[in-house]
């Protein structure tokens, strides 16, 4: 858990205050929804959002006021997420699929079959449904998907997730393809998406 710096001289603390007020909070909202989708925890995800804010609160010399506030903050969400909430989680380093993808051809990523995933998902199945399909994806993909919906650019999510756009791309239409597999059934019998202009979603990924 990140530590506030107390000993600052007031005109410091104002200065901290004034763009944490005028920039930063105004995330906050979003910042949970984003914490409680990576965790799946809502005490997990208020203590997520704790620590983004304290390490902001701290490093915020880094930070260029008028700035991007909101890609800054889920930078440190981010960093926050993998860095404490997975620190237990120590794996054989492999190559990662997503990676060779791009590495091979950029060009030749599949495309998913939703081709209008933020008109057919973004704040329709945000509930259940698609908590547990997210909670199926790796950390990595289901980070960049929730980055994606946050509608950030291919550009700001690769620097969030300090990956070349190559990366983001594969790892996004991958994980876009789990969740359209996943999520499918459940959208159709709830009258979400029409079969008629969704088209065959049997493919796989």
């Amino acid at each position: 858990m990140a530590t506030i710096t107390y000993k600052i001289g007031e005109s410091e603390y104002e200065r901290r205050m004034s763009i944490f007020e005028r920039e930063l909070h105004a995330h906050f909202g979003a910042l949970y929804a984003f914490a409680y989708r990576l965790t799946n925890d809502g005490t997990l995800a208020e203590d997520l959002v704790q620590e983004t804010f304290l390490k902001a609160w701290n490093s915020i010399g880094s930070y260029e006021p008028g700035s991007n506030a909101k890609a800054w903050l889920y930078t440190i969400c981010r960093h926050a997420f993998i860095n404490g909430y997975r620190a237990g989680l120590r794996k054989p380093k492999t190559t990662d699929y997503d990676d060779v993808v791009a590495n091979h051809n950029e060009d030749d990523i599949v495309q998913p079959a939703f081709n209008n995933f933020h008109e057919e998902f973004h704040g329709k199945l945000m509930g259940d449904e698609i908590t547990f399909a997210l909670g199926s994806l790796s950390k990595d993909q289901r980070i960049i998907v929730l980055l994606d919906l946050e509608d950030f650019t291919y550009e700001e999510i690769a620097a969030i997730v300090e990956i070349p756009i190559g990366t983001v791309r594969s790892r996004l239409n991958r994980g876009r393809s789990i969740l359209k597999r996943k999520l499918y059934a459940y959208a159709l019998s709830q009258g979400i998406i029409d079969r008629g202009k969704v088209g065959d979603h049997r493919m796989t990924a």
